[in-house]
């Protein structure tokens, strides 16, 4: 038998375009998960209050409700490249500023809630030419492999950046983590300018063509596109199904991230680099979860991987939010990073394979809404139920039903999988 290779397990890394794209995404998800460490610290400093921990990633997310649907018909359009280079160019803004703000010590948290509605506008139309740029670069043999490994990037900077941010925040200063960021994106840009697909050069899908000049032309066929996509996602109902469960553990479960820096600061009294080490922690289980499918290829029984998945986030966060020793907090959140992901990743490879290439990048503005537009709504009840019930209630009450959630849809999971049995 012939021992695989490495060109065998990691496909995807061998496309060049790929190669530079994942590299250039991994420096600048790592200057991300610091930023997003530091503001967590920040906002926490300033108002010693999870309700504005809640509001500022509702503002983060708010946009992404409003405009990811837009960004996915932009993405089915328009070069997806030139479109990333734009959104990343953009997101320099928002990390530069707070930056000088913080150094000038005149930032308010209401200066952080604009910057983060801005740099979630950007999102809503970077999320969906990210993911659907995929398979332009690596073609759709490498598309499970490419998927996972852009999770093994971002997982793997959720190690790194929390990390080296609660180093940063306790010898440097938070106005560091933003200025890392800020050089995160310039490198980006770099890579993608490096890449040649969707660039005119080597291969790749094309962008469709653009809408009529009239401003009537242009709505009419805006919103065909927008229907063809969303009759698409209603049509196909274990795609559906998936993406309801998508956006019941981002409503209930994965708040818990935004509320991190109180469990840091007030329940287990770790400070900064007990936050770090915290979100490193899920990081690791994530980085783990999505190293493995990348590894594995190909996974044939998918509804029972994202049941047990599902079944480990939950218990997972229900433990962590009943704990109150350090370590064991740290033991567990590398549970709840492998069942999340592990359930994501897999959801999210389903969902494209089960996609028709021209309609990519409009169904990935739909998971990309139930994913990150539904957290406006999550990150605000969960702050508000923790700063009305306190915070440890607030994250068992979630956890309590994402069990629930997952339990109630095991059967059509199972299914799933005997009605991939006798197609193949």
């Amino acid at each position: 038998m012939k021992k695989p290779q490495a060109h065998d397990r990691f496909p995807a890394l061998y496309v060049r375009d790929f190669r530079i794209f994942w590299i250039g995404q991994l420096i600048s998800f790592s200057g991300t998960w610091m930023q997003s460490t530091a503001q967590g610290w920040l906002v926490y400093s300033l108002t010693k209050s999870p309700f504005y921990l809640g509001l500022v990633a509702t503002a983060a997310s708010v946009p992404v409700l409003f405009f990811t649907l837009i960004g996915g018909v932009a993405a089915d359009r328009l070069m997806k490249r030139k479109l990333l280079v734009i959104t990343h160019a953009l997101s320099i803004i928002p990390a530069l500023s707070l930056a000088v703000l913080i150094d000038l010590k005149i930032v308010t948290v209401w200066q952080i809630i604009v910057f983060a509605a801005f740099l979630g506008t950007v999102n809503a139309f970077d999320v969906p030419a990210r993911q659907s740029f995929l398979i332009e670069m690596v073609q759709k043999g490498r598309l499970l492999n490419a998927i996972a490994l852009n999770s093994a990037a971002f997982n793997g900077a959720r190690i790194i950046g929390p990390f080296i941010a609660g180093i940063t925040i306790a010898s440097i200063g938070v106005a560091a983590c933003f200025y890392v960021n800020t050089v995160s994106f310039l490198v980006a840009v770099i890579a993608l300018l490096m890449i040649r697909t969707g660039s005119g050069e080597g291969k790749g899908l094309s962008a469709r063509p653009a809408p009529e000049n009239s401003t009537a032309g242009g709505l009419v066929i805006f919103f065909q596109d927008l229907k063809e996509g969303l009759s698409f996602v209603k049509r196909e109902r274990d795609i559906f199904r998936i993406l309801l469960l998508v956006a019941t553990f981002s409503f209930l479960g994965i708040p818990f991230v935004t509320l991190l820096p109180v469990f840091a600061e007030d329940i287990l009294k770790v400070g900064p680099r007990g936050l770090g080490v915290l979100a490193g922690s899920s990081g690791i289980g994530a980085l783990a979860a999505a190293l493995f499918i990348a590894f594995k290829g190909e996974i044939e029984r998918k509804g029972r991987l994202m049941t047990w998945a599902g079944m480990t986030f939950g218990a997972a966060l229900l433990f962590f939010s009943l704990s109150r020793d350090y370590l064991a907090s740290a033991i567990i959140l590398v549970f709840a990073g492998w069942g999340v992901v592990s359930f994501l990743a897999v959801a999210n490879s389903f969902i494209q394979l089960r996609t028709p290439d021209v309609l990519r990048g409009r169904v990935m503005s739909v998971y990309a809404l139930v994913f990150l537009g539904i957290a406006p709504l999550g990150n605000a009840v969960m702050g508000s139920v923790a700063h009305m019930a306190g915070t440890g209630r607030a994250v068992s009450i979630g956890a309590a039903l994402c069990l629930l959630a997952i339990l109630l849809s095991s059967k059509h999971l199972r299914s799933m999988d005997e009605g991939a049995s006798r197609i193949s």
